[in-house]
């Protein structure tokens, strides 16, 4: 059982998770940029209709999509050492972040697909075939046409999928990385005060989220300024 509840630790401990708040970010933001690179890999072969690499595609969304985060997480901790170590390789000494970064860049990948395919194929076919029309080239069409309107189909989507990653990592202190959940369950150990703890963590990262939504409204409404001036007009 824990102590009696105590109001004042709620804010002696804020300060004491702040300081870990810099690891939290760094794994979501670490973790969403190989997850873009992921997330490309796994749509272009899906958006051109690729055979066998679309289909193993398909399967990999379809398994991360129907997995537990968490379970995904042990399978790359227990796993991942395990099949690397009949080569010679020898992960026992490897920052246990590491695996928590590799694991979110392998889920966040699949969702991050999923939201790059459905933002290309929203651009108007028409818009392609205008392209074609006055000479680009398939990439120049690509990157100068049809990427610069998905990214804005796109952003609102990457940018829930970033705050629910930042959530996601609470789970990375069960594999012993010190992030702001991994403090906190050590201050709960030194002080047995739980409610105290989490108190202090929900509103850490509720405001967190409510600054990042802040600023990726600013972000969208920036990406969106053409196309209100156009209507403005």
């Amino acid at each position: 059982m824990g102590k009696a509840f105590d109001v004042t630790m709620i804010w002696e401990n804020l300060p004491k998770l702040l300081s870990y708040l810099h690891i939290t970010l760094f794994i979501v933001i670490a973790s969403l940029l190989f997850g873009i690179a992921v997330g490309l890999i796994i749509a272009v072969p899906r958006l051109y209709k690729v055979p066998v690499l679309s289909q193993i595609g398909a399967v990999y969304v379809s398994f991360v999509r129907g997995t537990p985060i968490l379970i995904k997480l042990f399978l790359v901790y227990y796993g991942l050492p395990e099949l690397l170590k009949p080569i010679g390789i020898d992960l026992s000494r490897v920052n246990p972040i590491v695996f928590v970064i590799i694991t979110y860049s392998l889920s966040s990948g699949a969702f991050i697909s999923e939201n790059m395919r459905a933002s290309v194929n929203s651009v108007d076919r028409g818009q392609t075939e205008a392209a074609y029309s006055v000479g680009l080239t398939s990439g120049q069409t690509f990157f100068r046409i049809v990427v610069p309107q998905a990214l804005k189909v796109a952003f609102p989507n990457f940018a829930n999928t970033f705050i629910g990653y930042l959530k996601d990592t609470s789970l990375a202190f069960s594999i012993g990385v010190m992030d702001m959940m991994g403090r906190g369950e050590a201050i709960i150990g030194a002080t047995a005060h739980f409610l105290e703890v989490y108190i202090s963590l929900s509103i850490i990262y509720y405001v967190t989220v409510i600054g990042l939504e802040k600023l990726f409204a600013v972000s969208e409404r920036r990406l969106q300024r053409h196309e209100r001036r156009l209507a403005a007009r």
